[in-house]
């Protein structure tokens, strides 16, 4: 195997891993809160982001539209979301955040973030921009030979 190759291969690995243990303790925190990963970031993205349409919010968190559903239909049986229709046009509804599912946020939110800043503390602040700068880098190279194929 080439070197070239087994660099890669490394690289794959390393980053699935250290994306694994990050993940495990942003999951333990949001566990602890009653939700589920996706619960959570359906959660976060209509805080920071206001309403949004339910056909896109999958796009937007990395999840398929028929799990949306579901995890909207969740969030709105604890009343942090609801449901509104747009006038203008029956097939189109949005999911926007409650004043309880605003009240948990910025009530959560902070802890989860000192949560995310302890998973990566192994990294220093400069470390942690150049390795987000590399990642992006990364990713979005990825995404395009991926839509070229």
């Amino acid at each position: 195997m080439s070197q070239d190759r087994n660099l890669s291969l490394q690289l794959f690995i390393v980053l699935s891993r250290a994306s694994q243990w990050v993940n495990a303790h942003a999951d333990r925190h949001i566990r602890k809160q009653n939700l589920n990963r996706t619960e959570f970031g359906v959660l976060e993205l209509l805080y920071h982001r206001g309403r949004q349409p339910l056909q896109q919010i999958g796009d937007k968190i990395l999840m398929t539209s028929g799990n949306i559903t579901y995890v909207v239909d969740k969030l709105v049986q604890k009343e942090f979301v609801v449901r509104v229709g747009d006038p203008s046009d029956r097939r189109v509804w949005y999911a926007e955040i409650t004043q309880k599912g605003t009240d948990f946020i910025e009530a959560v939110f902070p802890e989860h973030t000192e949560v995310i800043e302890a998973a990566v503390s192994g990294l220093t602040p400069e470390e942690q921009e150049i390795a987000a700068g590399l990642l992006k880098k990364l990713g979005r190279s990825a995404q395009e030979s991926f839509k070229a194929k």
